[in-house]
């Protein structure tokens, strides 16, 4: 038996407190000032939370199945659609991301939703993921005419992705995780975040290897004529090598950042570029072979991977291979880690080193002295948002991170009022939390839209 170098993957420099890891590099008493108070509760997983042109916040919940809109001032909400084809059985699927049209209410009404559905008409369980447009009706407020756009996307039981963005190129960009595969309760099923589409599963609308990719797809799901041609197929990929990809957001300058979960450390904040590749399995964070090691589970030689119990060691039997001994001309570094540690750290306790990334937006304001050009990154785990300043081009992030809102909760997705002061932030209602200590706490806010206004006294 092996030390466990990367079973589930693991990934600056940390310390321990506790059973938590702290990242030193970390800024974690900012000097700004907000207020906080709640906006409304009780939601069923709200999952994609959206200012809209109206100055009302659109929001998805995932459990619930339904589309609401959320008077910001008051809290209260009206259903707009209930999507019951929704299939939802586990902590990761149902309604998820929404996108609006960029002429939402200025000559286009459609609403685009990504959601799990099963595939299959009898008793057996066929996961799938789709987008479908909807229009907006402004005298009744609801959603109807349904359209699919795209179905028989690649979903499971585990890292699902599922957020939505529409670029100013007008198209529509979409995360599918890696399904889970080579992790956990899936450790026996073969991670497909490295194959590319082939010209036979393209024409035959086989989506399967979309899984742990990032998709560029038209309005009406064909593949964009200008998407990346790869081994000489060009199909409705935009990158790859993705894990858990849970934010997706363009800046101001046409540039598309994300954030995905790392395997046990080095989550990740990325510049998305068309056709690179992002590394996962191979690489986790950085090519810099520190802790983790890809070990594939499903390739175990001797044993089954099915006979084999997952502890704190690989069995030898399972094929390992250090990040080096990978190499790919399209690999993409991150922009930046959260927890990376050295080989041979132990890692105590699941989350006790990551953030769990959520959503991600980027603030451009300047009525925030500082937060001009910011990406905003959220966490599960620990209940923080790390602001993360960009350099003037774009393409790198300069300065530490600095840790905001620190409560006992779960940020799932954010959304920012055009004034520049206001940032809402939507919660899970149930799930892990963690203290600085790595103490499990209890929710605060289960299912809620909290707002935290920039008050700077």
């Amino acid at each position: 038996m092996r030390a466990l170098i990367g079973a589930f993957g693991l990934a600056v420099a940390a310390v321990l407190v506790g059973t938590a890891i702290q990242d030193p590099t970390l800024v974690t008493n900012p000097p700004e000032h907000f207020s906080m108070r709640v906006v409304a509760s009780g939601l069923e997983g709200p999952w994609e939370l959206t200012w809209g042109p109206d100055g009302q916040l659109w929001a998805t919940e995932r459990k619930g199945r339904r589309v609401s809109r959320i008077n910001p001032a008051d809290g209260t909400r009206s259903t707009l659609l209930t999507v019951h084809e929704v299939h939802q059985s586990v902590q990761q699927d149902g309604l998820l991301g929404l996108a609006l049209h960029p002429d939402f209410l200025r000559g286009s009404d459609d609403v685009f939703l990504v959601f799990t559905y099963d595939d299959a008409p009898g008793p057996t369980l066929a996961r799938r993921l789709g987008i479908r447009k909807y229009h907006y009706n402004q005298a009744t407020r609801t959603l109807g005419n349904p359209e699919d756009v795209i179905t028989g996307l690649p979903t499971h039981d585990d890292h699902v992705g599922g957020r939505l963005a529409i670029g100013p190129d007008r198209k529509l960009y979409l995360t599918i995780g890696d399904q889970g595969s080579n992790f956990g309760s899936n450790r026996c099923n073969a991670n497909h975040a490295q194959d590319l589409p082939t010209a036979d599963q393209v024409k035959a609308r086989d989506w399967s290897n979309y899984q742990g990719k990032i998709l560029r797809i038209n309005f009406d799901g064909s593949i964009p004529a200008d998407n990346p041609e790869i081994n000489g197929v060009r199909s409705h990929m935009f990158s790859y090598g993705h894990r858990n990809p849970l934010g997706l957001v363009f800046g101001p300058n046409g540039f598309l950042y994300e954030s995905e979960h790392g395997p046990s450390t080095d989550d990740e904040v990325n510049l998305i570029e068309s056709g690179r590749n992002y590394g996962w399995p191979n690489v986790a964070g950085y090519r810099d072979d520190k802790s983790y090691a890809y070990a594939n589970w499903s390739a175990s030689k001797g044993p089954a991977c099915r006979d084999l119990h997952p502890g704190n060691t690989v069995p030898a039997s399972v094929p390992t291979q250090n990040e080096s001994a990978w190499n790919d001309p399209r690999f993409a570094p991150p922009l930046r880690t959260f927890f990376t540690v050295e080989t041979g750290y132990e890692i105590r306790g699941i989350g006790s080193a990551t953030i769990a990334p959520g959503g991600i937006d980027v603030y451009t304001s300047n009525v925030i002295p500082g937060w001009r050009n910011s990406l905003l990154a959220l966490s599960l785990i620990r209940g923080a948002v790390y602001r993360l300043k960009l350099s003037d081009d774009g393409r790198s992030v300069v300065g530490a991170p600095v840790e905001m809102f620190p409560t006992a909760n779960r940020y799932r997705d954010i959304a920012l009022n055009p004034d520049g002061r206001t940032i809402y932030l939507a919660t899970d209602p149930e799930g892990p939390s963690r203290d600085p200590s790595g103490a499990q706490r209890t929710l605060a806010n289960p299912g809620s839209i909290l707002e935290f206004t920039f008050s700077n006294n």
